[in-house]
Order: C-alpha cells, then structure tokens, then sequence
C-alpha cells in the first residue's frame, strides 16, 4: 500500500471515528422492565402446607423441571410420558420452530462482524466514445479480490435488532416448554380418563351379572305361577338398559384410547390400552406462592420475553430516523489477461462503496418511518397487555383446580357414604323380595340407586385424578433438586428475574467495531 493511499485510509478512519463518537452507541429503544402486576400473598384456595417431595418455587434457573408425573407412583403412567416425549409430532413440531428461532437469531447476531468474500473472475468493458473522444476497442479485465462491508452500529440499529431476536429465540423456547407441559398434562388427562372409564365398565360389568341373575329368578317365578310376567318384562329392560350404558361407555373408551395413541406418536389402530380400573388417590400438591408463577410457568415466560422483544423493536424503529453507515470495501489484483494477474503491478485496492454514499441520511419517506414507530409502540403494548393477561390466566387456573382438588376430595367421601348406604338397602331389599314382602320394583328401584352411586364414585376418582394433573400444569410443573437426565432436544430456558438481568447486563455492554 503506497503513501497516498494510507493518507486516504487514515482519514476514512479518523472521520468514521468522529461519526462513532457523536452517536455515542445508545440504544433507542426505552428502558425495559416487567410491568409490576398486583397479587395476593397466597392463593385464596390454599390451606396445604408443604409435603415431602415438592419444593415451593424459588429462583433457581439452574435446576431442571423435574418429572412431576413421578409424583403419581404409576409405573404405566411414567412408560406413557416417556413414550410421548419420543414420539409425539407436536413436540417435534414445537423443537423445530426452536431451531427455526435461534437460526434467525443466529442470522441477526451476524451483523456485528463484516462480511468478507473473495472472487476471481473476468469482465469484458467498453468505455463510451463520447467520454474518451476517440473510438476503444473492448477490454478484458481478470480481477481477483477480497470484499468486506460492515455496518456501523449507529444508534443501536444493530443491536436492538439483535436484542429483539435474541428474545423471540427465548420466546420460542419458552414456548417449547409451554407444548411440553401441555403434553405432559394431556397424556396423564388421557391415561386417567380411560382408567375412570374402565372402572365405570367394571361396575356396570358386575351389575348385568346380577341384572342376568333377577331375570332368571323373575321367569323361574313367572313360570311357577309365583309372580306375573310384568315383573319378569321389568327385568328383561332393566338387563336391556344396562347393556346399552355399558356400551356406551365402551364407545366413550375407544375414542379416549384413540386420542392417547396420538399424543404418543403411534396410530389409534395399532395402540391398545389394557384396561385397569381407576383407585382412589392419595395425593396433595401443595401450590407455593403466586409470585412463584413468574418463575415456573413457561407461557408466562414466553409472554414476557414476547414483549422485550417488542421493545427493542421500538429501538430499531427510532434508529430508522438517524444516518446509516456502511463500509465497504475490496483490495486484490487486477490485469487485462490472465497469466499477469498476480504481478506486483496488478495490485488493486477500492476503500468506500462501489456505488451510492457511505453515509445515508433519511429526509422524506411519505410518513414511513413514522408509521413504523407507532406500530413498535402498539405493538410493546399489545404485549404489555397480553402478559398481565396470562399472569391473570394463570392465576385463575390455580384457583380453579385448588378448589377443584378441595370440593372433589369432600365429594369423594360424600359418595363413598352413599355406595355403602345403597348397597347395604339393595341387600335388605332384595332379601326381602325373595321372602315375598317387597315387590320386584322396590328392588329396581334399590339396584339403580346403587349403580348410579357407584358409576358416580368411579368418575369422581378419574376427576379427582385428572384435577390434581391440571393443578399441576397450571403451577408450571414442578421442580426438581437433582440433576435430571438432559431431554433429547435440550432447551435451556431463563427466569423472568435471570432474564431482566441479562437484559440489564446487555445495555451496559460496549459498542465495538473495526
């Protein structure tokens, strides 16, 4: 490099160095932080303490989500949840859009380094007649170059736009986990529905038995002269009836087990479930304190890292009314034929944009830019709203299925107080119908009570089951203090309080550039 040109670079540099000071590498964007969202010390449904084998959330990011179907002591159901983390395609679905995110982010987070690129090549140029006063014959040019262009940071246009796609790839992954736990929840939701199912068929199982049993004895008796045949046709349509529940709930069945095979990745057709019917759980979650949400849920999560993503969007949107430098440019060897391209003679150098300016200054754009801005500001508080609506969402899950758990345990035992008093009526009945002091009816009548009792004491256990899953999806999972076995696609996913402070970090954080 001659003299000359070392002058010319010297003086590029010193005014891009000027133009860097006065920008004083700020971000535009306003200063985040999570809106303050006013809630209750405690859930207004919670009066459990702490049990052994849960831990009332607290801000440690850097232990796993445990496996809080575990929780359950169900072999089966831990085999289901293992299969459906291995083979369900929303999941996948889920993990790509993961990748798709931190690709982009990726692409984004790019833009602090120059692009370099080298070529070799010829090209074939006719300078006019007009600008040279005399006819040129066409010329070959051989070039081989290396490229570099490099946007200056100015105004945080960079930065915020990493910023921004920083947090959507956090987004994605908090969304992620957000499918993961819906998943979860759903297969363990499934699982017991078809085990309350199957315990429903098992008392209508035993009662067409003791259906089958009445209308013998009502015919024997029908035939012995001993009762008309009215009682004998009751019977046949108490049997008929009961037959026909059954069946209904056989269909019911089928189509949960269906659904189970697709949460598990596997068609309905080839999947089967052997039935096992439901018992009764013994099992207290205790639900923590409603700032802990905050932490656990990743929808919330997801909400939160939604709007500084926004917000950084404003950023990019304010820095769109401030210059925009580029740097470019090229140094190699240039000759009219091939085999004098590497000769000392033939090195070239450009230091500047090949075409248009280095420095652009926005003046008129029909009102674009201004456009642009207010729709990164709407856009910040569309997202400021949609997560105080999730945090509301999210606390009114927990209530839900706080009281849910509370009503159906009390619901539970009422119903159990009612099986035992019917059967106990249906024997005395049916006793007194063999001696001849009740009449066929009565015993009906005594027979419905007690399956209808006990149809309802097997679906309050499938709920009471499936109510407690919900709870637990609805406090974000659970946590676990032992390292975990890492997932297949591990998907690191901060806190809202880690997040801020990275946040935080990041604006502190010199600008650099070459």
């Amino acid at each position: 490099m001659n003299l000359t040109a070392i002058k010319h670079w010297a003086s590029v540099s010193l005014a891009s160095s000027a133009l860097f000071s006065l920008s004083a590498c700020h971000s535009l964007a306003p200063d985040y932080s999570v809106p303050a969202d006013t809630m209750s010390a405690q859930f207004k449904e919670q009066n459990m303490a702490p049990l052994a084998g849960w831990k009332t959330a607290q801000p440690a990011d850097q232990l796993p989500r445990g496996q809080w179907w575990k929780a359950f002591a169900d072999p089966a159901l831990d085999d289901l949840e293992t299969q459906a983390l291995t083979a369900n395609q929303g999941l996948k679905q889920a993990m790509a859009r993961v990748q798709e995110s931190r690709a982009y982010h990726q692409g984004v987070e790019a833009r602090r380094l120059p692009a370099l690129s080298a070529g070799v090549g010829p090209s074939r140029e006719l300078d006019s007649q007009s600008s040279t006063n005399a006819p040129q014959p066409a010329t070959t040019y051989w070039r081989a170059q290396m490229n570099v262009a490099y946007e200056a940071d100015l105004f945080g246009r960079v930065s915020d736009a990493i910023k921004a796609s920083g947090a959507e790839a956090q987004q994605s992954s908090a969304l992620y986990h957000s499918v993961l736990l819906a998943l979860q929840a759903d297969v363990a939701v499934n699982y017991y529905q078809i085990r309350s199912l199957d315990a429903q068929i098992k008392v209508y199982d035993d009662t067409l038995k003791l259906r089958q049993d009445a209308l013998a004895f009502a015919r024997s008796r029908a035939e012995n002269g001993q009762d008309s045949d009215l009682d004998m046709m009751r019977a046949q349509t108490e049997l008929a009836s009961t037959q026909a529940d059954a069946l209904a709930l056989s269909r019911e069945r089928a189509v949960s087990e269906h659904s189970l095979a697709v949460l598990l990745g596997q068609a309905p057709g080839a999947f089967t479930f052997a039935p096992r019917p439901i018992e009764p759980l013994a099992l207290r979650i205790p639900a923590g304190m409603p700032s802990a949400l905050l932490e656990r849920r990743p929808d919330i999560a997801a909400a939160e890292r939604a709007m500084a993503a926004a917000n950084a969007r404003i950023g990019v949107a304010k820095a769109a009314y401030y210059p925009s430098l580029t740097l470019t440019g090229s140094a190699g060897y240039e000759g009219n034929t091939l085999g004098k391209l590497f000769e000392g003679g033939s090195k070239a150098w450009l230091l500047g944009p090949l075409t248009g300016t280095m420095l652009n200054m926005p003046l008129f754009d029909g009102g674009k830019r201004k456009a642009d801005l207010k729709n990164a500001r709407a856009t910040y508080q569309e997202q400021v709203a949609r997560y105080r609506q999730t945090v509301l969402d999210a606390l009114r899950e927990v209530e839900d299925n706080l009281a849910g758990v509370r009503l159906l345990q009390q619901q539970t035992q009422a119903e159990t107080v009612a099986v035992t008093a019917s059967q106990g009526a249906s024997r005395i009945t049916q006793a007194q119908y063999h001696e001849g002091a009740r009449d066929y009816l009565s015993v009906l009548d005594a027979d419905r009570s007690t399956l209808q009792a006990q149809r309802s004491l097997a679906a309050l256990y499938g709920e009471q089951s499936i109510a407690t899953v919900r709870l637990i999806r609805a406090l974000g999972g659970g946590w676990s203090a032992e390292p975990a076995t890492p997932p297949r696609h591990p998907v690191s996913l901060l806190s809202t309080a880690r997040l801020s402070r990275a946040v935080e970090r990041s604006k502190s954080l010199p600008c650099i550039f070459l």
